[in-house]
């Protein structure tokens, strides 16, 4: 997994002690690890404690004026090879499944193009839940990938299904996934956008851009009009 990106996101639980040791087990396999947290997340592990294993500045805030003047969260959506949620509430599988986009670790899985794999960690009783199953359903129709849960004991006493699947078990599941899928990187993205010959995006791209950069076989696309170029789409 040599010079692989993921993008690990963190939300509130307790199981959140477990993944700066996901971290180093990501980079012990070569991996190059960008750290996303919630604002519950930082209620159980301090983002300098990622910071320290990662290497890396923590994300964690969709509203932070020097990472959004150049759209950051685009930027680092298109960075991932792979993004992987370890762990998963139950809280954030259910705004995921309903395509919310209220946090930067949210919208960034809407923008991305990269897998995402989640690794659920929560009570046995919410794990099991009719809604939270549904929503694990929903995801899973989406090609969203579910790494575990495992059965155990749990933070609150009881013992069963939800608890989160170790690191060195997480590691080994995302190089799998992301060897069998391959980087992201240099692909060339084409995106339906309606009957529109031109058009540009809010990172400033444009459909007139892109064929100086991108060759003729790009013009031959571009010259149905139902089609139009996102510049930022490309890899």
């Amino acid at each position: 997994m040599q010079g692989k990106r993921i993008l690990l996101g963190v939300t509130g639980g307790i199981a959140a002690y477990k993944s700066p040791d996901l971290v180093r087990r990501l980079r012990e396999r070569g991996a190059e690890v960008q750290v996303v947290m919630t604002a519950s997340a930082r209620q159980f592990v301090s983002s300098l404690t990622f910071q320290a294993v990662s290497g890396h500045a923590v994300r964690t805030d969709l509203w932070d004026p020097a990472a959004e003047a150049a759209m950051g969260h685009i930027e680092l959506a298109r960075w991932a090879d792979l993004v992987l949620v370890a762990p998963a509430s139950a809280g954030f599988i259910a705004r995921l499944a309903g395509g919310q986009a209220d946090d930067l670790l949210t919208t960034l899985c809407l923008a991305t193009e990269a897998p995402i794999a989640l690794a659920p960690a929560m009570n046995r009783v919410m794990w099991a839940n009719a809604a939270t199953r549904a929503n694990v359903a929903t995801l899973q129709a989406r090609g969203i990938q579910t790494f575990g849960p495992a059965e155990g004991d749990q933070a609150c006493g009881e013992v069963g299904a939800g608890r989160m699947l170790e690191p060195i078990e997480l590691a080994d599941r995302a190089t799998h996934q992301i060897l069998r899928d391959g980087p992201l990187h240099g692909r060339r993205v084409l995106i339906t956008a309606g009957p529109t010959r031109e058009g540009s995006t809010r990172c400033g791209s444009s459909a007139t851009a892109a064929p100086e950069r991108w060759g003729s076989p790009w013009r031959r696309r571009r010259a149905r009009p139902e089609r139009k170029s996102c510049w930022c789409a490309g890899r």
